[in-house]
């Protein structure tokens, strides 16, 4: 079967190559591959910058934002053969610690986590794959076009589930979210915020296109420009694009007991002038929480899941913005400056093996 792999921190390595087919050891349930999201943590590890392979092996499978339909199932299980699924990323440390022995994998306290296409874990960028059956996801079969973006929006359905939890730590009415950064993850937050009855601003620097239409398609508010004239303040406010200086911006955005969740990561090696003293004196008068959130659990897949289809099919459809063949996998790893969401389609015609 065919695959995109990679050599990790090695780049100009990545290939469409020639596997063999997925052992069991890897899994009861064996999955058809339909659809692999493309993203920045993707191209970083093509680039180079991240990346593990396997224990013995030197080539890493891409691919952590999944789609497939399951081929077979051990009876009894969560799943059945014609079922509509995606692959949670990440698998508790051998140890484990607390959180991983809990189920709570994403919050992993030693760091010796794995995750499937990142961390010492093939990927599913591959016409086929195995996976245990706990740590498969079950979607309605409408999002049979849009379930590869269950991955990232269980990012987002972790982080509401942490808003809400700090909110309830008082009176907690909160009318207004403000979302950084209008890729997938920014809409994805958008589209919970409006699932919680709030009104909703999303602020980007692209000034016209698709980003614009699907966030007033949303019934929200797109802002360019400066973040700090946006002449209102946001109850809680989800940070989407790690850009330093935005991020110390957006802090003194909330009113007092505000609420800023950190879901961007920033490059490092930026020198910022910030007066950390004031960012002290801020928080701690006006009782403001600032947090950060990735990865998630399978409590997060599940609640995404849910979010995803009760929204609009026809939206959700928009934020797919490229689907190009496994033939193109070359020209699905480059970043497109107006795209929203590149996904690589398996379901398409393939041409022979370009690698």
């Amino acid at each position: 079967m065919l695959a995109i792999e990679v050599v990790p921190l090695t780049a100009g390595t990545a290939k469409l190559a020639e596997r063999e087919e997925p052992v069991l050891s890897e899994g009861s349930v064996l999955v058809e591959t339909l659809a692999i999201g493309v993203c920045g943590t993707d191209r970083e590890i093509v680039a180079g910058n991240y990346g593990r392979p396997p224990p013995g092996e030197a080539n890493l499978v891409l691919g952590h934002e999944s789609l497939g339909r399951v081929i077979e199932a051990p009876a009894g299980s969560s799943v059945a053969a014609g079922d509509l699924v995606v692959a949670i990323v990440r698998r508790p440390d051998p140890v484990p610690c607390a959180n991983c022995a809990a189920g709570e994998w994403d919050m992993c306290r030693n760091g010796r986590y794995t995750e499937c296409g990142i961390k010492e874990r093939h990927g599913f960028c591959r016409e086929r794959f195995r996976i245990e059956p706990e740590f498969v996801v079950k979607l309605a079969p409408h999002l049979k076009k849009t379930g590869v973006l269950l991955e990232p929006a269980s990012i987002l359905a972790k982080a509401w589930e942490h808003i809400d939890y700090i909110g309830r730590r008082a009176r907690w009415l909160p009318k207004v979210a403000l979302v950084t950064g209008a890729g997938p993850v920014g809409l994805l937050a958008a589209l919970m915020a409006k699932q919680r009855g709030l009104d909703v601003i999303v602020f980007d620097r692209v000034e016209s296109g698709l980003k614009p239409e699907l966030v007033r398609r949303l019934g929200g508010k797109y802002a360019t420009g400066d973040v700090e004239e946006l002449g209102t303040t946001a109850d809680v406010i989800v940070e989407c694009t790690g850009y330093g200086p935005l991020v110390f911006k957006c802090m003194r955005q909330t009113p007092p007991g505000g609420i800023v969740c950190l879901t961007g990561i920033s490059t490092a090696g930026r020198k910022l002038e910030i007066d950390p003293g004031l960012i002290n004196r801020d928080v701690v008068l006006e009782n403001d929480v600032i947090f950060g959130s990735v990865n998630a659990n399978r409590r997060h897949y599940e609640a995404a899941a849910k979010s995803l289809a009760a929204a609009d099919p026809a939206w959700l459809e928009r934020i797919i913005s490229r689907r190009l063949p496994l033939s193109a996998w070359r020209d699905a790893l480059q970043p497109m400056p107006d795209a929203v969401k590149t996904v690589i389609d398996f379901t398409q015609d393939r041409l022979p093996n370009d690698s």
